[in-house]
């Protein structure tokens, strides 16, 4: 089929859709009297993407949040948790102001987050092993990797 033949075609399609809308082409758009009108967002929403499989967004997300070990400390380490805890133990009327870094276990996968928190102990629980801070936080001994503060720096210099 050469150009001339194409044009012509193309030409007799153009006429014959004119034929079939020539009837409607001039009428006024149709306005329901049941239904109202759809607001631009609405109709907009009707062709915004949606989520094939619900929930794997999340799944993927999650896969990709990257958590922390739990870091185990020796024997020494220990001990000087220990004294401090002591120390914090015997000045407790004064409500020293201390920092707490600790292992918080992850709820869906293995592994877990550090983290640091200031304040003032309201309990030292030795026998269910867990400090319990002035807003009812209660750390458990074993998951608390440093323990530093003012009421330290004065024996720390010492040493």
């Amino acid at each position: 089929m050469n150009e001339t033949d194409k044009l012509v075609v193309t030409k007799h399609r153009k006429e014959l859709y004119m034929k079939d809308y020539s009837k409607i082409i001039n009428l006024p758009h149709h306005v329901s009297k049941k239904h109202p009108q759809m607001s631009l967002e609405a109709r907009s929403a009707q062709f915004a993407p949606f989520a094939a499989l619900t929930g794997y967004q999340e799944e993927v997300e999650e896969t990709g949040r990257l958590t922390s070990k739990r870091i185990e400390i020796d024997e020494e380490q220990k001990t000087i948790l220990d004294g401090k805890l002591q120390m914090i133990l015997n000045q407790m009327n004064m409500k020293p102001t201390i920092n707490i870094t600790y292992f918080v276990p992850d709820q869906k996968k293995e592994g877990g987050e550090y983290v640091t928190i200031t304040g003032s102990i309201k309990k030292i629980d030795e026998y269910g092993h867990i400090v319990v801070m002035e807003d009812n936080l209660a750390i458990p001994i074993e998951e608390m990797i440093d323990i530093s503060g003012e009421l330290f720096k004065t024996n720390e210099e010492t040493e």
